[in-house]
């Protein structure tokens, strides 16, 4: 399997939002963060040219920025994937990944610090070794387990990094 993992862009300030009465759920991205992940995006897809399954944690900000990236592919539609919520269970997104199959290129959205010791798990490293930046991505290959220890990481790369990708294409 191949699998793309991203961070959520920037998204309105957790405090500030918070006094709307609204849930952190439904915290959405910012304008900037918007604009940026869509540059970024399409630098991203310079580098993965498509997905097969793109999923994001059901938070809003992470919806969004799924919702950008089908945009630089031009699909697949984002499914919401609660393991990939702030705090989901590592053994469900394992087994999450295992059931769609080796051949599959996979992309995931979520949050950190989550995603951070995600990966750090599937590379064996003991303890978070990686940390994900607002719309930065990584890339990783992984054996059939997508357990602990099964996975090479390729790749990760900030989000200047992927807009520039995106201004030189």
């Amino acid at each position: 399997m191949r699998l793309l993992v991203v961070r959520h862009a920037i998204a309105e300030d957790r405090d500030v939002f918070a006094r709307t009465g609204q849930t952190d759920d439904r915290r959405p991205l910012t304008e900037r963060g918007r604009e940026r992940m869509a540059l970024g995006a399409r630098g991203l897809a310079t580098l993965v040219r498509s997905v097969d399954v793109l999923a994001a944690s059901p938070y809003l900000r992470a919806m969004e920025t799924a919702a950008l990236l089908a945009e630089a592919w031009e699909g697949p539609t984002p499914v919401p994937v609660g393991a990939l919520e702030p705090g989901g269970d590592y053994d469900q997104l394992g087994a999450w990944l295992r059931a769609l199959g080796l051949d599959q290129r996979v992309a995931i959205v979520g949050h950190e610090p989550h995603l951070s010791g995600f990966v750090s798990r599937l590379i064996g490293a003991r303890g978070s070794v990686i940390q994900l930046k607002k719309g930065a991505a990584c890339y990783l290959t992984l054996a059939p387990s997508a357990g602990a220890g099964s996975g090479v990481l390729h790749w990760a790369l900030n989000p200047k990094q992927l807009r520039r990708l995106a201004e030189a294409d």
